[in-house]
């Protein structure tokens, strides 16, 4: 089947044309500054890339009808006619409680995704806008599937999803821990079954998504059992610029001191703290290797801060689960960082990690990176967020 796969922003559009009988990415590309002056972006194997600017985009209905234009263009397309296209699959940022699996979108769906919208109010309309444009393009014979990133985490038991505040805050405002990424946890546990050649329902397992955005999620016979992030991507983990958990009376001193609102205060604790914030340089973990290489002790610090926390999380999570099987590193810097990783893992030998230098020197392709004799095994996965969910499209349209 060829799905076409939406992630769409306040003001931009990430596709993917995918064959989930082949696995094939058939074409992909973003338009970016949707009702501005349009940027467009395609690229497909063997074809010309597209790169324009200043392209007609007023609104999400424009983008799609760029990228559809573009897929079934003569020269450069990949499909003959738009009736190639047999459903379309959507990254919706937040599904609260009422959506644990992907789901086909109806006009219920719709309704509850709008009902979700003050749990994920700068990314929940843009995804709702997407589906609309879809719709309004496309026509609604084609099945449109909405894929949660917290829908994987609502297996999560109360003890570990429930904050200690009054109680009525969750019952009547559902303030909780919901988690994300996971749509790529629940990709990169499964291909780490796929790859130790055993069933995921008999493994304990550690998905550590390490990048500009990082979680970690503890996952137990294929089950998310807890998670790093929480009610809002900015828990867990210190970040690219995020802060990561801190004390909140920190926020009320901060703004008594510098008169802040608590807007003000939000954009320095997404904006301007985790690595960028502590090291002062970048938010890039390549400028950071960079600047400590050459002496710089505040870069050096944000990276021992990032590889102190994520350690933290993954000696906790495996106590939470009683024990551990593997570890998986994934995203930007989980995929890409050896240093990082191997620094992550240092000091886990209690528990069973051993690795193997020469194996962890690798980026971006799978690979068991621990040694031979490591009771607990540590993988790299690069994720893929958008085949899971071209193929849970598939199976659901």
């Amino acid at each position: 089947m060829k799905v076409l796969v939406i992630n769409a922003g306040s003001s931009s559009l990430k596709y993917q044309l995918l064959d989930t009988n082949t696995r094939e990415v058939l074409a992909k590309g973003l338009c970016e500054r949707i009702g501005i002056d349009g940027k467009f972006t395609y690229k497909a194997p063997g074809k010309a890339t597209v790169d324009a600017a200043d392209v007609t985009m007023p609104t999400h209905a424009e983008a799609i009808q760029a990228v559809l234009a573009a897929l079934v263009n003569p020269q450069n397309g990949v499909i003959s006619s738009m009736s190639e296209i047999e459903a379309v699959g959507h990254r919706v940022v937040h599904g609260g409680e009422t959506f644990a699996c992907s789901v086909k979108i109806d006009e219920k769906v719709m309704a509850a995704l709008e009902e979700n919208i003050p749990l994920a109010p700068l990314h929940n309309p843009a995804n709702i806008t997407g589906i609309k444009a879809c719709t309004a393009v496309m026509g609604p014979g084609v099945p449109q599937v909405g894929v949660f990133d917290t829908a994987f985490h609502q297996t999560m038991p109360p003890v570990a999803y429930t904050y200690a505040l009054p109680y009525e805050y969750y019952e009547k405002d559902k303030v909780r821990r919901y988690g994300f990424h996971g749509t790529s946890h629940r990709y990169v546990t499964q291909r780490a079954a796929d790859m130790l050649g055993k069933p995921i329902e008999s493994l304990k397992l550690i998905s550590c998504h390490l990048g500009n955005g990082s979680s970690i999620a503890a996952v137990s016979g294929g089950r998310s059992v807890d998670t790093s992030m929480g009610f809002t991507p900015l828990a867990g983990l210190p970040m690219g610029t995020r802060s990561g958990d801190i004390d909140a009376g920190v926020m009320e001193y901060l703004m008594n001191k510098y008169g802040m609102d608590i807007k003000e205060m939000l954009n320095v604790l997404n904006k301007k703290s985790g690595v960028q914030g502590v090291s002062g340089v970048s938010s890039d973990f390549r400028d950071l290797c960079a600047a400590a290489e050459q002496g710089n002790q505040r870069a050096a610090l944000a990276l021992d801060m990032f590889s102190y926390g994520v350690k933290k999380y993954i000696g906790a999570y495996a106590a939470a689960m009683g024990g551990v099987d593997a570890i998986i590193f994934t995203a930007g810097v989980g995929e890409n960082d050896a240093q990082q990783r191997m620094a992550i893992a240092s000091g886990l030998e209690f528990m069973g990690v051993k690795m193997d230098p020469d194996a962890n020197n690798v980026r971006g392709k799978e690979a068991i990176i621990s040694a031979i004799d490591s009771k607990v095994k540590v993988l790299l996965i690069p994720t893929n967020e958008e085949l899971m969910i071209a193929l849970d499209t598939a199976e659901l349209a």
